[in-house]
């Protein structure tokens, strides 16, 4: 047992604590006296005043009522009308997880149902609120957790013994540096690895979607990089470029944590096994298999928005939001206990949309702030209202001429924007009603977002908390569940609009209702999202007109007839976005990295800044190395 952990029981009332536990840098205490489990007299308190730590009291599993016993009696405490579906035991850490459909009448005025479940069962309960779209994939996924609940434990009290039990290596001097593995003056693979003497942090891992072969990712051959020495790895956020490659590390023998916000676990784990499913189709060993994918949820921290968190000795996490796309987060990294502040803004909206709100600005201290330049070159101002209206105009003029629409989208953002913009046009009889089709992942994403409305702006958190006005719940979305029905909608006659992914036509079901549709010149294909260099999507929206591409085995010319529209809207920020982010950020940074961009917005927007706020910039490229404290 670490020392902190002897030290706490230690100063607690003799006999009371029977064992002691970390859950990542939280510590469990378990009692098997249930007077104080009921009643610490705030001893408790008193030790978390002194140690500045999350301390928690269980009673002792042995203490538990059997789990047949306790799911009869939880069900009889809790009101029918609270929609209570599964009870889940986590019998290792005495927990017991309750999903219902409104967890405010499981709680109980003041919470007192929760007392009495806690009383009468020697459970502790928590609450999760059932998404209002049910799905069997967010199911499955919370499931590994209650299924490996004896891995689950143990791998939680390792992580916190690599927090608390010291030093691993030998301190001769402090410094902090970052090598840049991925994104280095491009869009993709965003790949950065921290280190200080104690400590190796992986900042995502993701691939480049719009490449084939090795510069489709992260360079983690590079010297620097050695697989056994990772204490952490930290998502932003769930795209494939930040996340698409953190399955590989497992399967290649990583052992530790991942931190990321809730709906970043699911979705990302969705686009991971999405990828797995387009590389079958085809035709191409998949670079991690579905157990890796497993593998990777049973390893992973969740923190919610300011959330403070050590992840190694040396290294303390918060996470803030950064408006881009549900769960997306901005990382605070405190290095050294004040030593050195580093923040990394992941994708960035400094505004706030339909879906989000604006993107944080305030840190308790910032010394180097690392951020996104997607959009950062002098031309790259987008006027979002324009653009919105101008893609109502395009889908009502292909709807009046009984045409489709066919929107490429990510999965995770645009089009969930896209979604409550149309049923909000559609239910105000501002555009003629059609049915919205949603493919791919599409379903499972927009439930995940139903899921977690803490994580949405306050409009649509309303919204779902009063089903009737739930926008996701409209009757004009329809879920598409095979390649029969895919055909279906192309083949049917009448007007209709298909979100579906992949955004950058690199496979998926976006592809295939391209192959039918591309062809109809009554028909229109409009792209939101970023199409890199390379990608399918890219060479369409730039106006090529016959693409070649393979069918079933064989080469295939397809024509382009259809109208083709770019609308420039995205959950990045623009340049006018980026710098009023740069001006706001509280405090100022004394040092700026410049990633996640075409070489010549980073290098614009680096020079930008320098001029207009005197503040150091730099723009490393792939595989550079620089120290920043």
């Amino acid at each position: 047992m670490a020392d902190i952990l002897k030290e706490i029981i230690k100063r607690l009332p003799e006999g009371k604590i029977a064992d002691g536990a970390f859950e990542g840098a939280n510590i469990v205490l378990y009692t098997k006296d249930k007077n104080y489990f009921f009643d610490n007299q705030g001893t408790i308190r008193e030790i978390v005043s002194e140690f500045k730590k999350r301390i928690e009291v269980r009673p002792d599993p042995s203490l538990c009522m059997t789990v047949e016993k306790a799911e009869k009696e939880i069900r009889k405490i809790i009101p029918e009308e609270a929609g209570v579906d599964q009870i889940i035991f986590d019998p290792p850490r005495s927990m017991v997880m309750i999903h219902a459909d409104k967890p405010g009448i499981v709680i109980g005025r003041q919470g007192e149902l929760l007392r009495e479940i806690k009383a009468k069962t020697l459970w502790v309960p928590l609450i999760e609120r059932n998404p209002p779209i049910r799905s069997k994939l967010i199911e499955s996924i919370r499931s590994v957790l209650y299924e490996n609940a004896d891995y689950r434990k143990k791998f939680l009290d390792r992580t916190g013994h690599r927090i608390y039990d010291g030093w691993l290596r030998e301190k001769k001097h402090e410094w902090v540096r970052i090598s840049f593995l991925g994104a280095g003056r491009q869009v993709g693979r965003s790949c950065f690895l921290l280190q200080t003497p104690e400590s190796r942090i992986l900042l995502e891992c993701g691939i480049d979607p719009g490449e084939k072969g090795a510069e489709e990712y992260p360079y983690l051959d590079a010297p620097e990089f050695n697989i056994s020495e990772i204490d952490a790895v930290i998502i932003s956020h769930s795209h494939l470029d930040h996340s698409g490659l953190v399955p590989y590390l497992f399967k290649f023998g990583y052992k530790g944590p991942v931190y990321c916000t809730p709906p970043t676990r699911d979705v990302m784990s969705l686009l991971q096994l999405d990828m797995i499913k387009i590389q079958r189709s085809e035709g191409q060993d998949p670079i991690f298999a579905t157990e890796d994918v497993r593998n990777m949820v049973l390893h992973t921290i969740t923190l919610d928005y300011e959330e403070v968190h050590d992840i190694t000795p040396d290294v303390r996490l918060t996470f803030y939001n950064a408006g881009h796309i549900l769960g997306s987060a901005v990382l605070h990294l405190n290095i050294g206990n004040g030593l050195h502040n580093f923040v990394y803004t992941g994708d960035l909206k400094y505004a706030r949309t339909n879906l989000l709100e604006s993107a944080n600005t305030q840190f308790p201290r910032v010394e180097t702030l690392m951020i996104e330049s997607t959009y950062g070159g002098k031309e790259n101002v987008l006027a979002e209202n324009e653009a919105d209206n101008f893609m109502m105009e395009v889908v009502k003029r292909t709807f009046e001429r009984g045409g489709k629409v066919l929107m490429p989208v990510l999965g995770s953002g645009r089009a969930q924007e896209v979604m409550i913009i149309l049923e909000r046009l559609m239910r105000e009889g501002k555009m003629p009603k059609a049915p919205i089709y949603l493919d791919g992942m599409l379903w499972d994403i927009t439930a995940i977002h139903t899921a977690y409305p803490e994580f949405l702006n306050r409009n649509i958190r309303e919204q779902i908390f009063h089903k009737e006005n739930n926008p996701f719940l409209s009757d004009i979305f329809k879920q598409v569940g095979s390649n029969k029905e895919r055909q279906q909608i192309i083949l049917d006659e009448g007007p209709c609009m298909i979100l579906a992914t992949s955004g950058m036509l690199m496979g998926g079901p976006s592809v295939e209702y391209l192959k039918g549709l591309a062809e109809g010149n009554k028909h229109s294909l409009i792209f939101s999202c970023y199409q890199p260099p390379g990608s399918m999507g890219y060479r369409v929206r730039s106006g090529e007109k016959e693409i070649t591409m393979r069918d079933n085995g064989k080469q295939q010319v397809l024509k382009i007839n259809m109208e083709v529209q770019k609308v420039e809207i995205s959950g990045h920020s623009d340049r006018r976005e980026l710098m009023n982010y740069i001006k706001r950020c509280n405090p100022q940074p004394r040092k700026i990295i410049i990633i996640h961009g075409e070489s010549s917005r980073c290098l614009d927007l680096a020079s930008t800044i320098h001029k207009q706020f005197r503040i150091e910039t730099v723009t490393p490229k792939n595989l550079e190395v620089i120290r920043i404290r």
